[in-house]
């Protein structure tokens, strides 16, 4: 299974403002980490603590992309040179050039079956872009699951649930195959394998508001369905979308997704759904056409005109249940809920042309 690098895509780009004053150092930038920001301009123009102060306003999102402080060194050097503050905002292209990415993948996974379609033997091998979600929460027997790191030719870093994105792509896509090959409903395949009580629940749950049973047996040459279901963050998920296809186009449209999410005690409802339906939207970049392209040392796509990410218009109707644990304490809800969109799109593009996905982002097999 292969995932190309993606970028965060900001509504804002890295942008800062500094300011020195009696030898100290103030700088106004939008972060998610103004404690590393701090650490990093203290050593970077040798300050004590008390001579930095980082103030973090409002701004435009970050989804793990605004963690190192480049643009408020880069801003700070420029202010302490002009003995004046300097406001600094990166262009979309250097955005797109110089920040650092989601890390790309190869994803090596095989597995023995027995007669009865049991798991009796499973490898799952991440090669770069992490460990987050490795383990399977499938019933197998001998185990070898490994993240092997390597040498990147573009920069990477934090991203949005991390490498659970890659590892629950390839994963449930692959169980999805050993269901076809056991001649069983992806469905029930997973519910016979699965030990882990919390995903069993919310992959009933969501197949029941998803009709899946009856969407899947009157799935035709146009229109299908798929499923998948995760863990992370002590948090679990379950996602069932249906697609339709335009062969003369090679378009993939996603008609409707439907997702349970648990992440314990809800605390905060009208949030969590709000987290929810934007884990959801942006899964869908990466899944249909978020990628990027590079040659010769150089990025190739870093504008927006080249770079697409999801458009009002390629947002599904989303039905979003949140199943309430009031016996569990809360867990994370900003992050778990994309693992599942990917390899819920790939399982129903398959449904539809009968070959498989293994790579990010789905295409139309040609022929």
């Amino acid at each position: 299974f292969h995932v190309p690098y993606v970028q965060h895509a900001p509504m804002e780009t890295r942008t800062a403002l500094a300011e020195w004053q009696d030898g100290r150092l103030t700088v106004w930038t939008g972060t998610q980490a103004p404690f590393g920001y701090h650490r990093a301009l203290a050593q970077t123009f040798g300050l004590a603590d008390h001579q930095v102060r980082v103030v973090v306003p409002d701004f435009g999102c970050g989804f793990g992309g605004k963690h190192t402080a480049e643009a408020a060194i880069e801003a700070a050097r420029l202010a302490r040179a002009a003995r004046a503050p300097v406001s600094l905002q990166w262009t979309r292209e250097e955005e797109f050039t110089w920040a650092y990415f989601r890390p790309a993948a190869v994803i090596d996974v095989a597995a023995a079956l027995d007669p009865q379609g049991a798991v009796t033997a499973w490898s799952f091998v991440n090669i770069n872009s992490g460990p987050a979600a490795l383990g399977t929460p499938y019933r197998v027997g001998q185990s070898d699951c490994r993240y092997v790191p390597s040498e990147s030719p573009l920069r990477q870093g934090s991203y949005r649930v991390l490498a659970a994105v890659a590892n629950n792509f390839a994963r449930e896509c692959f169980v999805d195959e050993l269901a076809e090959l056991s001649g069983a409903d992806p469905l029930e395949y997973r519910l016979t394998h699965l030990d882990n009580d919390r995903i069993r629940a919310v992959l009933v749950h969501v197949a029941e508001r998803f009709g899946w049973r009856e969407t899947f047996a009157r799935r035709n040459a146009d229109v299908g369905v798929g499923l998948a279901c995760g863990t992370e963050k002590n948090s679990v998920v379950a996602t069932c979308v249906e697609v339709g296809i335009d062969r003369a186009a090679g378009a993939i449209a996603v008609h409707h997704m439907c997702e349970v999410f648990e992440c314990g005690a809800i605390v905060n409802p009208d949030n969590l759904r709000a987290q929810v339906q934007g884990c959801m939207i942006m899964g869908l970049g990466p899944a249909l056409r978020e990628e990027m392209r590079f040659e010769a040392g150089k990025v190739l796509n870093p504008h927006f005109a080249d770079y697409r990410v999801p458009r009002f218009r390629d947002v599904p109707e989303l039905d979003i249940h949140l199943l309430d644990r009031p016996d569990l304490d809360s867990a994370g809800g900003g992050e778990t809920p994309i693992i599942a969109v990917a390899p819920a799109i790939a399982n129903a593009v398959f449904q539809v042309t009968g070959q498989r996905i293994h790579a990010l982002p789905v295409r139309l097999p040609r022929g």
